[in-house]
């Protein structure tokens, strides 16, 4: 099949877009054959308006109808770009993971739901192709939390690891899936990835800035101990996997929180620690796990600063970047959504119940017909692992 896989992250850039032919043989391997990446900015109003209704901003049911229906068209737009400029102008499947405006953990650290907005409608009247859409639901309804499902995509790819292995995604949030040959697959989210040095960023510059371009602010700042240890002592790092956050807890009151209770702290020194606390974070969990190798990917690893103190902490722990396994690491979510697609398509559970937590694998995601209407394949047998074909 020939499949488009979207996704807008919870730093809300705009949305990534990957095409790749995917296909199986009858031994259990899923072969993915990446045909091409892009990312495509938000316009400034809908990015406004996104930021206008996630916590711990307020809104109204009004505001949210309109944003749901113009995500759902941006992503149509980015759709039917990405197809028109990597596969000929057609299309099998559309695999759309939204944007995510909520996830909702109560305070046993249960996730109870999840909203990702972006009507498939319009992707599939604009591309006329099917979409596969609302991926975390299932897993939810499931008792999972729903987060993070590219687990499924660095299980298969590392399937044949001889040691543990941690693949990495920098995003607003950080994650890591672990894949061992001699234990179950672990996932969960590490803590703030970017999200709270962009937050610090738009909150020094008045929102000139929205990120740490090159990690100079923290470049020249130097990491406060006692703040380090402040935010070190969140309860979320101590607690059980899996597990999973987002921008409900990690954001703009909760920095701002800190910073009162620690003291005046210049800026570049606050954007200096955010960045050391996202590294330790991360490599505290790998060593944690005894993982011997990370495969890093996602918008921070475009941070040097960021990558150098992680690189730091790690220690004697090998650190990658996911090209080095033919995966594009900027196209590497948008990938994992059209694998999750082509299972769901197919029939095959596409959750990790030791990753997120369920109780059963289930097949994931919302099916919205194409013009021809939906006749879904043939039911496969279970994959057991993932191989990169080159272009």
């Amino acid at each position: 099949m020939r499949i488009i896989g979207l996704n807008s992250g919870t730093s809300f850039d705009g949305i990534d877009a990957g095409a790749a032919d995917i296909w199986k043989n009858d031994d259990g391997t899923l072969f993915i054959k990446p045909l091409g990446y892009s990312m495509i900015e938000y316009a400034p109003r809908v990015r406004s308006a996104i930021r206008s209704v996630l916590p711990p901003q307020t809104t109204d049911v009004g505001e949210v109808a309109k944003l749901h229906n113009r995500i759902g068209q941006a992503f149509a737009e980015a759709a039917s770009a990405v197809i028109a400029e990597y596969c000929d102008g057609t299309a099998d499947l559309i695999v759309s993971h939204g944007q995510t405006v909520f996830h909702w953990i109560d305070d046993e650290g249960k996730c109870r739901g999840d909203l990702q907005l972006g009507e498939p409608a319009w992707i599939a009247e604009r591309c006329r192709a099917p979409v596969v859409s609302n991926l975390r639901s299932r897993d939810i309804a499931a008792g999972g939390q729903g987060a993070p499902l590219v687990s499924i995509f660095d299980q298969l790819l590392l399937a044949d690891a001889t040691c543990t292995c941690a693949a990495l995604n920098i995003g607003g949030i950080a994650n890591l899936s672990i894949v061992s040959p001699d234990s179950p697959p672990l996932a969960f989210d590490t803590g703030p990835g970017n999200a709270l040095i962009d937050v610090a960023m738009e909150y020094f510059t008045g929102g000139e800035k929205r990120y740490d371009q090159d990690g100079r602010w923290a470049r020249q700042g130097s990491v406060h101990p006692g703040l380090l240890t402040y935010l070190l002592r969140d309860d979320y790092y101590a607690a059980a996997f899996p597990k999973s956050t987002g921008k409900e807890l990690f954001n703009l009151p909760y920095l701002l929180h800190a910073l009162e209770v620690v003291g005046d702290i210049a800026a570049h020194d606050v954007v200096a620690t955010l960045t050391a606390l996202t590294a330790a974070t991360i490599a505290n969990d790998c060593h944690r796990l005894a993982v011997r190798k990370v495969i890093a990917s996602g918008g921070g690893i475009r941070n040097p600063a960021l990558m150098a103190e992680l690189d730091n902490r790690l220690g004697g722990i090998e650190l990658c970047l996911s090209d080095a396994m033919a995966i594009d690491p900027d196209a590497k979510e948008a990938l994992a959504f059209a694998v999750i697609g082509f299972m769901t398509v197919h029939g095959l559970p596409a959750n990790l119940p030791s990753c997120t937590g369920a109780a059963h694998p289930a097949v994931l995601g919302d099916l919205t017909p194409g013009p021809a209407g939906l006749t879904l394949p043939d039911r496969i047998a279970k994959v057991s692992r993932l191989e990169v074909v080159a272009r």
